[in-house]
């Protein structure tokens, strides 16, 4: 289920689904650890003899931000129980405490009693083993801990009633099915696999609304929860909900756009789509490529690590976008990942990296069909490069250029160099940017002609001749040996993969790939240049709009959440990205404003593709066009806003006439 919901402040990560039921709560990293483990904690009311939780069918449910906020604006409407219950969320923009001011206001004319109860479902430090939660009289809360993380939960007015218990375990399912009957035991401590709810009670007046505030404090020892226990009762708990609106308005609208004719929802979408990419950015400068846990069904793995790609791509629409003090950190992130890496051998990034830094978990195996091989996507170390020179261009920041020379750029400048074939000039075979296949792709060709000459440019500043002349060649060689190898002439076009037949010599592969629209986005070709224009328009008549909702395929033949296996039917689901893709194709190629008229038109697609929240997954049901694999994905958001950005630029360079 989508995360629809996401509220954070770079230490602090919560998401709610579709449900509002919180599902997933990240401390003290963003993407790590899950300490929910995706279990959903819920809110529910007793009225009038009545249990029903909000995720519970029954209720009309509006799941919204405040405009230009993180703090969201939830309307759950129940006709049966003539009641209306609005939430606003947040995550206090400095302090980690999650705050949730809850109303409920009567819709039948009469007063009404009301208990309203906070269940909570935590795994604390990723595990259900060993967990401790007891109620703290002294501090009226529940308090969940394990090892070094505690999670205080208060409430205003002050709990009525508390019950803490085992889930999961003898055939208890946890206190949340205590609250079904609207009362709770008052068990005060339980071990091992736990949860817990609390209750408080309202006098709601005809016709009249009550209101409750629950809050939820997390840290590394009693002291740090206690110690935001008492800021949050002494500032006042609406007094964070304002601050915390306020910031994020300052933040987001500190860079006046005109958006020209570009519509109100592609403007809202923008704004918002650079504040969702801010919840997936821990404060240590990893950028998370999603944080949906119900990604595990899959294979039993998330999308919450760092794809120095996907990474890569996010911080060049950031730094388009003015946000350079977050692209800054990311860099220095990178640092620490390559700090001891100072030969050219070594100088490349593995496949991802948890939020903290560590390697992380991967599927692409050292060893092959022609024996050892570099368990790598090779765009991944090209495209930091690339990104690292355009954040340059944007800042001119001189002094952190001085840290990453050295230490990241000539290791990386001098790998992307030697790995390559000294009879061809393209880079060895390694894994593509979808995970899927070994060979050489033209995805990582054009990065790493991007990144070479990113090193070029560095070594050039630097007074380093020697290198420069070195990467620009080689770069150079890249460009040419694509046009000899990967254009296939029968075909009329160019070629997304060449891979190794038995003997080891390269055969194309016809198969159509968006992944190709690299080659202009990167410079090696030239977007007009007709070849190049054949191969977008092959790729383009077999992957889009095959699907009743528009939009693109990544390829031909795409199992990946593919909804039926047919296809025949549908080559692919559709991808946002792959879609922008195609905007900026058009971008590039307008020569004047009326040029730019299909690059809109995706944008409004996209933006009709967003949840009512402005949450953008990777891919879409392709009849229902509802989202598939992770939601939010970083690269939507991403690739949303650089494409505005294109878009904006370009018009503003364009005349009206001809």
């Amino acid at each position: 289920m989508p995360r629809d919901l996401p509220i954070g402040n770079g230490s602090l990560l919560v998401n709610f689904d579709l449900a509002y039921n919180l599902r997933d709560l990240y401390f003290p990293h963003v993407g790590q650890e899950n300490q929910t483990g995706g279990r959903p904690s819920r809110v529910g009311l007793w009225v009038d003899g009545r249990f029903t939780w909000l995720s519970d069918d029954g209720w009309r449910r509006e799941m919204r931000y405040e405009p230009d906020t993180l703090v969201s604006h939830v309307c759950c409407t129940h006709g049966g129980l003539g009641l209306e219950v609005v939430c606003h969320d947040a995550v206090d923009y400095r302090c980690n405490v999650l705050v949730r001011h809850v109303q409920v206001r009567d819709l039948s004319s009469m007063e009404r009693q009301v208990r309203l109860l906070f269940h909570f479902d935590f795994c604390v430090g990723d595990s259900s083993f060993a967990n401790t939660v007891y109620y703290d009289g002294a501090r009226t809360a529940l308090i969940h801990y394990r090892g070094r993380r505690y999670f205080l939960m208060g409430s205003r007015p002050a709990p009525a009633q508390f019950a803490c218990g085992l889930k999961g375990v003898h055939g208890l399912e946890g206190t949340w099915r205590d609250a079904e009957d609207g009362w709770l035991e008052g068990n005060a401590i339980a071990s091992g696999s736990v949860d817990s709810t609390l209750a408080v009670y309202l006098t709601v007046p005809a016709g009249g609304t009550a209101e409750a505030y629950q809050w939820t404090a997390a840290g590394h020892t009693l002291a740090d929860v206690s110690a935001l226990h008492e800021t949050v009762q002494q500032l006042e708990p609406q007094r964070l909900l304002d601050r915390t609106r306020g910031y994020w308005q300052f933040w987001v609208r500190r860079r006046a756009l005109d958006f020209g004719d570009l519509s109100p929802a592609i403007a809202d979408l923008y704004r918002r789509s650079l504040l969702i990419i801010r919840t997936q950015i821990d404060n240590g400068g990893a950028i998370m490529a999603a944080n949906d846990s119900d990604i595990r069904a899959f294979g039993w793995d998330t999308y919450s690590y760092v794809w120095p790609r996907d990474a890569a791509i996010v911080v060049c629409a950031l730094d388009e976008a003015g946000y350079h003090e977050l692209t800054r950190t990311f860099f220095e992130f990178c640092r620490r990942l390559l700090e001891e890496s100072n030969y050219a051998l070594n100088g490349y990034f593995m496949h991802r990296y948890t939020p903290s830094g560590q390697v992380a978990s991967s599927w692409h195996p050292s060893v092959g069909g022609d024996g050892l091989q570099l368990p790598i996507q090779e765009d991944e170390t090209a495209l930091i490069i690339d990104a690292l020179w355009k954040h340059y261009r944007h800042t001119g920041c001189a002094e952190l250029m001085r840290d990453l020379y050295e230490g990241m750029v000539r290791p990386a400048g001098d790998f992307l160099l030697v790995f390559r074939d000294h009879e061809t000039g393209l880079p060895q075979p390694c894994y593509d940017l979808w995970e899927e296949k070994h060979g050489v792709f033209l995805f990582t060709c054009a990065t790493v002609y991007a990144g070479l000459q990113a090193a070029a440019n560095f070594a050039q500043e630097f007074g380093d001749t020697a290198p420069a002349h070195e990467y620009r060649s080689g770069a150079e060689e890249i460009q040419q040996g694509v046009k000899r190898y990967m254009y296939h002439q029968e075909a009329g076009r160019y070629v997304y993969r060449l891979y190794p037949d038995q003997g080891g010599q390269l055969q194309p592969d016809l198969l159509l790939d968006s992944s190709v629209a690299a080659a202009f986005i990167y410079g090696l070709l030239e977007a007009d240049d007709p070849p190049f224009v054949r191969t977008m328009e092959a790729v383009q008549a077999a992957l889009y709009g095959r699907a009743p909702v528009g939009g693109m395929a990544r390829h031909e033949n795409n199992g990946y959440y593919h909804v039926d296996g047919n296809y025949a039917r549908y080559p692919g689901n559709p991808w946002l990205v792959n879609t922008l893709w195609l905007a900026d194709w058009i971008i590039a190629r307008a020569r004047r404003r009326g040029d730019l008229a299909a690059a809109r038109d995706f944008l409004e697609w996209t933006a009709m593709r967003a949840l009512p929240s402005g949450v953008l997954a990777e891919q879409l049901h392709p009849d229902t066009g509802a989202p598939l694999s992770v939601s939010p994905l970083t690269w939507s958001h991403a690739a949303f806003v650089s494409t505005v950005l294109q878009y904006l630029e370009k018009r503003c360079r364009l005349s009206d006439g001809s």
